[in-house]
């Protein structure tokens, strides 16, 4: 694994690069020997924020962890990134032994825009780019549980447009389509 460290608001010293190596490396044995393991420290007032991810062939593990001790976020973050990789393979287990007629589907449920959006100025604090990868709306969901989001931006395998995945505050998913 290779580690790419960076600071924000503050260095990154070469104690705690190695002792998240060190920690980071018990996944070794669960990720890919060629995995890039983005470290990103960054401090905010009297809080550090550790956010660690991994970018996988078709999955991404995220962790980001917020605390007052740099040794429990990386603690914190280890657990977190370790889970949703023994989920992620779980899940790639059972759906190989899963036999295609007894495969449930998730229910999606149609989605209908706000009818009082206003039109004001936004500020946006992040912007993220990333590629999409063809995928169904199934992989769309594990994808959006993996990185435990509240929604996924997709590009559909079966018509090739650009769809949306997002879990419900009941519980259930929902799915949105262009027109």
């Amino acid at each position: 694994m290779r580690f790419i460290f960076t600071g924000k608001n503050m260095n990154v010293e070469e104690g705690v690069k190695e002792r998240v190596s060190t920690k980071l490396g018990r996944l070794g044995k669960l990720l890919p020997d060629a995995a890039d393991v983005n470290v990103v420290f960054s401090m905010n007032r009297h809080l550090t924020t550790m956010e660690v991810t991994i970018p996988l062939h078709k999955r991404t593990l995220r962790a980001e962890v917020t605390d007052a001790d740099v040794n429990n976020c990386m603690d914190a973050a280890v657990d977190i990134l370790e889970r949703q990789v023994v989920k992620y393979k779980t899940r790639l287990r059972d759906r190989r032994r899963r036999n295609v007629a007894t495969h449930e589907e998730v229910q999606f449920i149609d989605a209908t825009p706000d009818e009082d959006a206003t039109a004001t100025e936004v500020n946006f604090i992040r912007t993220k780019k990333f590629a999409f990868k063809p995928m169904d709306a199934q992989e769309a969901v594990m994808e959006m549980e993996l990185l435990n989001h509240s929604f996924y931006v997709f590009r559909n395998a079966h018509n090739d447009e650009i769809n949306v995945v997002y879990k419900r505050d009941d519980g259930e998913y929902g799915l949105i389509e262009p027109r």
